[in-house]
């Protein structure tokens, strides 16, 4: 992975984590134990702190940053969706920040949490546990019924997981020039994660 001292502030990555090769580690920026940071997402400690927690996952190019001596912080088990933004704010454990969503300094996620894809959370602005945000600026519409938060706490599990896998499988190839007969597909079950719709009408039936 691109890892990069600034201010003679080296990167911390625990052992058990997974950084993609092409995601970039700049200054300040500590990696928990289990987590999962995808491709091309930018962690930049130049300014500010970056902590990632335990069990957490930052999905592909998202970028996360932070005023001089201010920090970003991701309690353990977070749920960063591909292409956030997230700016010198907090979020809670097992809080989902959805797919290019935004969510700038000094807000404050709360555990459980979900935001929603492309919303923006503005400076400042307190989400409440266990609640839904959706919009921009984002506004709390209500809060998680059980089935949205046993689906995203599989999210975090999942990527727990993938974590793992990447560590001990994910590996750089030459591509086929053709398509195999055979061709399998990757080893999950089709069940093991789905989209929340799905999820919901599946459990009706």
């Amino acid at each position: 992975m691109p890892s990069y001292a600034f201010d003679g502030v080296v990167p911390v990555v625990d052992p058990t984590a997974f950084v993609h090769e092409t995601a970039s580690l700049i200054g300040d920026v500590i990696i928990g134990p289990g987590c999962y940071i995808g491709p091309f997402a930018s962690l930049r400690g130049d300014f500010g702190r970056i902590v990632v927690g335990e069990g957490s996952n930052v999905q592909d190019s998202c970028v996360i940053h932070a005023f001089p001596g201010a920090d970003a912080v991701l309690e353990p088990n977070s749920h960063v969706g591909h292409g956030a933004v997230l700016h010198g704010c907090r979020i809670g454990s097992f809080a989902l920040i959805g797919i290019g969503a935004t969510v700038l300094d000094g807000a404050e996620i709360g555990a459980d949490a979900l935001v929603g894809a492309g919303a923006v959370v503005t400076a400042g602005t307190v989400i409440p546990p266990g609640s839904k945000a959706l919009g921009a600026p984002a506004r709390v519409v209500g809060p998680l019924d059980e089935q949205a938060l046993a689906w995203k706490r599989n999210g975090v599990r999942i990527y727990q997981d993938l974590a793992r896998r990447s560590r001990e499988t994910l590996h750089p190839v030459e591509p086929l020039t053709a398509v195999e007969s055979d061709r399998r597909r990757t080893s999950w079950s089709p069940d093991a994660a789905t989209p929340l719709h799905r999820y919901r009408a599946e459990g009706a039936s």
